[in-house]
Formats: structure tokens, C-alpha cells, sequence
């Protein structure tokens, strides 16, 4: 039954009705291809824009640039969704579970990202915060064809990670439709697991599957369909507020600095050296620094400052 395989939905009515109508037989994989075709994208409208290749540099940067301008604002109006679906990210994580990101192609790239910078960048284990794509780490330098068709490899991945019901999954979709990231989202429902999405069209079947769906209405992309666009910065903008925002919750930050970072570059240690000389109060450059690095970060050089 296609009921069984979708979300209650207004978008399941709508493929049913499709279905119905036209006495078409499908299975399950074909039903999700469907889906773009019985849903209005906005990000699969025309560009504003006609016969690009005619345009010279300055006028194709130009509106490039006029087109990003948009996206900011349309992630202000989602700010509310953003908040609410951080707000379950880190009562998860304050309790002891994990981050999951999950989804195909720029938008699964854009996941990895996020996630990958996290341990630097606050000092967390590295299995804190993970992404998952569709196809495998290979479809992060190279697109695996149909990859994000597949509706069962997504909750496969996801078990391959150990998933359970105390950790949180985010699925990653610009057009809301992929069915690599719909299935997935659909089994960590069944299992209790709570979960959230970013996708950049309004009413898709994968907000109907997310606990705490985020809407970022970006619009026509410049190039026609190219949501590594404006829906990719959309995307990222808002990955930079979950993850800077729940790592701030789990106190991974204090005042404005990253006093947890790894220090794993010559940049970084004396950025930290830096850090702990005005927080400090030190005025030997090499005493901090060999401070820091005995003490391996600049919260616990920081203990031992005080302690003296």
C-alpha cells in the first residue's frame, strides 16, 4: 500500500490523487519519482533571468549577487522553525545523544561540512555531530547516480551509526522530495526517534515526516534548478546556527570564544595563546604557549591560571 510507505500528508493525498486519476500501477520507488511532478517547487521555477550566456561577467555576478541578497531574509522568516527545531537538537544532546545530518548530494555535502567542523572547532568527539550522504563518502568529491532514489539505504546508514532513540536526525533536502532522505526520517519515526528537516519549498512530503520542519523559501534559482545556489546557502546558513547555537548550549563556548577548539595548526595555537594571554592576564608569549600546549586547551589553561 502506498499509504503504508508515506507520510499522512497533504502530499501523499496529492500523489494518490494522481495515481487515482490516471489508473497508473506503481510501485514504491516509482510513486516517490513522482512526487516533483504533483508538488510545486519553487526551486524548479524559471530563472529570472534569460539567455545567460549572452551575459558578461559583471552582469552575471551582478545578479548572482542580487539573487543572494534574497536568501537571509528568507531564512528571517524561518527563524522561528530554526529556533523551535534547535531547542529539540540540544535537549537531546544534553541528555547524552548525538546529531545525525542526513541527505544527498549539495545538500548531504553541505551536512558533512557542518558536522566535520565541529570537533575542531569545539573540542567534541568526532562521532558528536555526523553526516551522512547518499552513496557513501565517495558521493562527497563524486555524484552517485540515483543514489538518493534509494528508500531503504537511508535508514540503513543510519543503523549502520547505531541510531537510537536518544539522538536526533536531520534531514537535509532542498526540494523536499528525496526519497534517500523521506525513508529515512519515515523509519526514525516508527523507531521514536526525533528528527527535524531543512528543506526550500513549502508543504513537501519530507516536512509532513519531521518532527520540527525548517521552510527556507529561496525561490527561482539564477541558473534554472541549481539549488547549490541560493537553497545551498540557505542550507548552510542554517547549519552554522544549529551547530554554533547547540554547541553554545553545551557549553562548549564561553563569552565569545572557542576556549575548547583543537589545536592542530600553528594558527590555532596562537590564537589560543593569544585567548589565554588576555583572558589571563599573561605577558610572556612562550609561557602561555607552553602552558597551552602541556594543558592540551585553552579552558583547562585557563583552570590552571586561576588555581595559581
Amino acid at each position: 500500500m502506498l499509504s503504508d510507505f508515506y507520510c499522512e500528508s497533504k502530499s501523499n493525498t496529492i500523489v494518490n490523487n494522481f495515481i487515482g486519476h490516471n489508473h497508473i500501477l506503481i510501485d514504491h520507488e516509482a510513486a516517490f519519482k513522482l512526487l516533483p511532478l504533483c508538488i510545486m517547487l519553487t526551486t524548479e521555477q524559471p530563472s529570472h533571468y534569460r539567455h545567460l550566456e549572452k551575459m558578461s561577467v559583471k552582469e552575471i555576478i551582478t545578479h548572482i549577487n542580487e539573487e543572494d541578497k534574497t536568501v537571509p531574509l528568507a531564512v528571517e522568516k524561518a527563524l522561528p522553525q530554526i529556533e523551535n527545531l534547535i531547542e529539540a537538537i540540544a535537549d537531546k544532546m544534553l541528555a547524552g545523544g548525538k546529531l545525525f545530518y542526513i541527505g544527498a548530494g549539495t545538500s548531504g555535502r553541505l551536512g558533512i561540512l557542518d558536522a566535520s567542523e565541529c570537533p575542531p572547532t569545539y573540542g567534541v568527539p568526532y562521532d558528536l555531530v555526523q553526516g551522512l550522504i547518499a552513496g557513501g563518502n565517495n558521493a562527497i568529491v563524486r555524484a552517485a547516480e540515483f543514489a538518493e532514489d534509494d528508500t531503504q539505504k537511508g535508514w540503513n546508514d543510519l543503523q549502520d551509526r547505531n541510531i537510537s532513540e536518544k539522538d536526533f536526525v536531520v534531514g537535509i533536502a532542498a526540494s523536499g522530495t528525496t526519497p534517500y532522505v523521506i525513508s529515512a526520517l519515515q523509519h526514525c519515526r516508527k523507531h521514536n526517534i526525533e528528527t527535524g528537516c531543512i528543506t526550500c519549498n513549502k508543504n513537501t512530503p519530507l516536512a509532513e515526516c519531521a518532527d520540527y520542519p525548517v521552510e527556507v523559501i529561496t525561490g527561482a534559482e539564477f541558473v534554472t534548478g541549481s539549488t547549490r545556489m541560493k537553497a545551498g546557502t540557505a542550507q548552510k546558513l542554517v547549519l552554522n546556527m544549529i551547530s554554533t547555537t547547540v554547541m553554545i548550549q553545551l557549553g562548549r563556548i564561553e563569552d565569545n570564544s572557542m576556549v575548547n577548539m583543537q589545536l592542530n595548526n600553528e594558527k590555532l595555537i596562537d590564537r589560543g595563546v593569544k585567548m589565554l594571554m588576555q583572558q589571563g592576564n599573561l605577558s610572556n608569549y612562550e609561557m602561555a604557549k607552553e602552558l597551552l600546549l602541556q594543558k592540551g586547551s585553552v579552558k583547562k589553561a585557563m583552570a590552571s591560571v586561576q588555581k595559581t
